[in-house]
């Protein structure tokens, strides 16, 4: 009770509470502009925590990324134009209200719903996250090792729907992990005599390049979507919006909890947790006539999935330091930068920190109503921001970002670097969440590899050698498993059909 009530404290005191008002002020305006994206969104937000205490920088990251969830229906809505990956499940759904005339009631629902998932998973996160950490603390070398290689086969694998580009994806990823002085010898690798290459690729530049940078030069060269005229006239948001809540009322349930578990895997994300929350409701639809006319049930179904898939996210990334999905990726370095080790002993070492990040989660969500309401009357504004003018203060920011972590003009280069890498990723169909995941895992997954074969001289049996570990392990060999399969199955179909057109 003395943690809890310290988080209180830190939690409610005037300067954390105006830092999750401005971060979710500036969550609604990234939203809603058509490209900006909100693990963009996070990555620009990074420079900026480096002058916050733990907790405020936390809170700064989970109400933008909230905020920024919703507010992605905002274009999507009024221009057919998903600002964030999440809302492009119910893009459709959302558009063809405003073109009968009634824009303010997709929003407004999908407000409501997003505000309702983003609570259940915040209790979820707060109910499951201590439980998990407690019995994460009886967990050896082997037990990470596959929990970390777990998540990132569930990345590249089921996350992104291309197998062998996802498994691209997450070898470079982990290649560029061991660039540095290896862990156990100490012996330098892939640095190319550079004194800088030394310590490795720092994440966060590499981070804000594959996400912002590419982002930029994708805009620069394909052009910026084009913003269209006469978008109609809002009705008023609140009329009739708490009973058409209350009819959806299990759609918004079952799409939270949804969400949240999808969430939880890590490597999902908001996307995956929309689209198949979208999928469910459309599956189990009172109205299935009304899909792809503006269809409520999929649109406050796949709303309530994205929000509650972001608290989902954390439970692994809080328990056992490994990412949820691009998001807390990018929250692990500021945890790292903070002090705060992500992992079970954090709830014990500290608790108070922990506890007023979670509180902040509440916070977010709660505050996003009223936000909402208020910044879907100023939409059509928004999403007007001439588009030549959002690349040059994107890049300032990036830049002053990448140099302001270590005063190194190496760190901006290693960020155009980067960026070059995530379009010509993009643009070939390559996913860049494993990559991401491959950088950030891969030096907890070769630590736990390499001691778990000093402790056992060499002998493979000791990663199954514990019940949890062998668990693990089996349910990680089945993914590889299934994906194989699911790989040579359509080769075999396609020689056994050729063989008689031969014959």
């Amino acid at each position: 009770m003395t943690a809890i009530a310290g988080a209180f404290a830190i939690v409610l005191d005037p300067a954390t509470l105006l830092v999750i008002v401005g971060a979710s002020l500036l969550g609604m305006l990234i939203g809603s502009i058509p490209g900006l994206t909100a693990v963009m969104g996070t990555a620009l937000l990074v420079p900026i925590t480096f002058f916050m205490d733990p907790v405020p920088a936390i809170a700064a990251m989970v109400a933008m990324t909230a905020t920024a969830i919703f507010a992605g229906d905002i274009p999507g809505a009024l221009l057919r134009i998903p600002g964030t990956p999440a809302s492009a499940a119910y893009v459709d759904e959302a558009y063809a209200l405003t073109r009968r005339g009634k824009p303010e009631v997709g929003l407004g629902l999908g407000l409501v719903a997003s505000t309702a998932g983003g609570l259940v998973g915040s209790i979820f996160l707060i109910v499951c996250a201590p439980l998990l950490a407690r019995i994460a603390l009886g967990f050896s070398t082997a037990e990470y090792f596959w929990l970390a290689l777990l998540g990132l086969s569930c990345a590249a694998f089921i996350g992104t729907g291309k197998p062998l580009k996802g498994l691209f994806s997450l070898l470079f990823g982990l290649a560029v992990s061991t660039v540095g002085l290896d862990p156990a010898s100490g012996v330098p690798r892939f640095t190319f005599g550079s004194i800088d290459l030394m310590g490795g690729i720092n994440l966060i530049p590499a981070l804000i390049g594959l996400f912002a940078i590419s982002e930029i030069m994708r805009g620069a060269l394909h052009g910026a979507p084009a913003v269209r005229e006469g978008i109609g006239t809002f009705g008023r948001v609140t009329a009739g919006l708490w009973q058409r809540a209350r009819e959806h009322g299990r759609n918004i349930a079952r799409g939270s909890v949804v969400g949240t578990l999808v969430g939880a895997l890590p490597g999902a994300g908001a996307d995956i947790a929309a689209w198949i929350a979208y999928a469910i409701s459309r599956r189990f639809a009172r109205r299935p006539q009304d899909f792809g006319k503006g269809s409520l049930e999929g649109l406050a179904e796949a709303g309530a999935a994205n929000n509650s898939s972001l608290s989902g996210a954390w439970v692994p990334t809080l328990v056992f330091g490994i990412p949820g999905d691009s998001i807390t990726a990018i929250v692990i370095g500021v945890l790292i930068l903070k002090g705060m080790e992500p992992g079970p002993a954090i709830f014990i070492k500290q608790p108070e920190m922990i506890y007023g990040v979670l509180i902040s989660f509440f916070l977010a969500n709660l505050l996003m109503l009223p936000l909402g309401l208020a910044f879907i009357r100023v939409a059509r504004h928004v999403v007007r921001v001439p588009p030549t003018i959002l690349p040059p203060l994107v890049l300032m920011a990036c830049i002053v970002g990448a140099f302001s972590l270590n005063n190194s003009l190496f760190d901006v280069w290693v960020m155009l670097a980067f960026g070059v890498i995530g379009w010509l990723m993009e643009e070939n169909g390559i996913p860049v969440a494993p990559a991401i995941l491959g950088l950030v895992l891969g030096g907890m997954l070769e630590f736990n590899f390499t001691t778990t074969l000093i402790k056992s001289d060499g002998d493979l049996l000791a990663f199954f050698m514990r019940p949890v570990a062998a668990g693990l392990g089996v349910v990680t060999l089945l993914v590889w498993a299934v994906t194989l399969f699911r790989l040579v199955r359509p080769a075999r179909g396609a020689g056994v059909a050729a063989g008689p057109r031969e014959a």
